[in-house]
């Protein structure tokens, strides 16, 4: 009987993109280069939400050292991190040396 030989099968790895579906989450992340009023100057431009809400926001990024600022598409998250990370230096910290810290998670 001959003698079959079959070639060689590579293993091919298989990168899965990422998910467009939601929810996907904005964290905002804690520093020391950034006051309160920035945070919530920030959430109030950037996220439309009421001082209130802004101001809950920066407490727990304070104490927690994160905060979940957007929950939603990925498109829309993307868009609010891009402008998180793109607000800039806070002007009333001199050791302030640029934006604040957002990452994208998905839920």
């Amino acid at each position: 009987m001959p003698t079959i030989t079959l070639p060689d099968i590579e293993e091919k790895t298989e990168i899965k993109p990422r998910d467009p579906g939601g929810p996907w989450k904005v964290v905002l992340w804690d520093d020391d280069e950034h006051t309160y009023d920035y945070v919530i100057e920030m959430l109030m431009d950037i996220c439309m939400m009421e001082m209130e809400k802004a101001f809950l926001h920066a407490v727990e990024v304070d104490t927690e050292k994160k905060t979940i600022v957007f929950s939603g598409e990925l498109e829309h998250a993307e868009h609010v991190q891009d402008r998180i990370l793109g607000y800039g230096a806070d002007p009333r910290m001199k050791v302030s040396k640029g934006s604040m810290t957002a990452t994208l998670e998905q839920s």
